[in-house]
């Protein structure tokens, strides 16, 4: 691979976009590392500096002058992005609909598709000037199907799907590859987040098969920017072998 390439990964402090750091950074790419928590930014600097180059950004993808500010900041070699990452992304509660808490539903929009929006927006036109990059944007098996009291995290989810595919007929004219890996359950803190730091509750989501890691999604991304350069990784759908729907999970496995 070459090792001049620069991957900008948000939400990188924890999850899946830590272990797509972690994983890139073994493979040698430059590294940009975005999310809100300094400590852990400045912590995986120190660590992956073993490895390749890496720069930090911390700021929340919700603050659209933040996210511009910082991205048009970056000083060589970190000003020219190859493969941008839109990993950042929540799950706000379960509730049904007519009960669902607004809050919730603002920091589902504003991360998973305003967020998205925002740090596409500021990196997509030197990819498009210098007819060159690639885009990856981690979806979810919830952008596929809607499930029960998923409703507002789903409609996020299909919302990035849907941007998704409208990039790729955008940027096709500048041979920008884009496309989206969409996990299904993933033993991270995601359910954590969803249920307000209730362990128990987020714990037992997982119990009785073997979800998928964190590093097998980062796998899948790895996978998809290193294929040749006419090959495109459009859509990925990738679950445990234990699940079949996101409502059919066999906890016997």
């Amino acid at each position: 691979m070459d090792t001049q390439k620069t991957a900008f990964i948000t939400g990188a402090t924890s999850g899946i976009g830590l272990a797509i750091a972690q994983t890139f950074a073994k493979e040698g790419y430059n590294l940009i590392l975005c999310g809100r928590n300094t400590d852990m930014l400045d912590k995986l600097q120190t660590e992956l500096s073993a490895h390749c180059k890496v720069a930090t950004l911390a700021y929340d993808v919700r603050d659209k002058d933040a996210v511009a500010s910082s991205i048009a900041g970056l000083q060589a070699p970190f000003n020219v992005i190859d493969i941008l990452i839109n990993n950042a992304g929540n799950a706000h509660g379960m509730d049904p609909i007519d009960t669902g808490s607004l809050d919730d539903w603002d920091a589902m929009m504003d991360i998973n598709v305003k967020g998205l929006l925002y740090v596409s927006h500021a990196i997509m036109p030197q990819m498009r000037d210098r007819k060159s990059g690639q885009i990856i944007n981690i979806g979810s098996t919830a952008g596929k199907e809607v499930y029960p009291k998923g409703n507002v995290y789903c409609g996020s989810k299909h919302a990035v799907d849907a941007i998704t595919t409208g990039m790729r007929l955008d940027l096709n004219p500048y041979g920008i590859r884009v496309g989206a890996i969409n996990p299904g359950m993933v033993e991270t803190n995601f359910s954590k987040v969803r249920f307000k730091d209730d362990d128990a509750r987020a714990a037992s989501v997982y119990k009785g098969f073997k979800a998928l890691q964190a590093q097998d999604v980062a796998d899948v991304v790895l996978f998809a920017v290193t294929r040749p350069a006419h090959v495109n990784i459009a859509d990925l759908t990738v679950m445990c072998t234990a699940q079949a729907s996101s409502v059919v999970v066999n906890k016997s496995l």
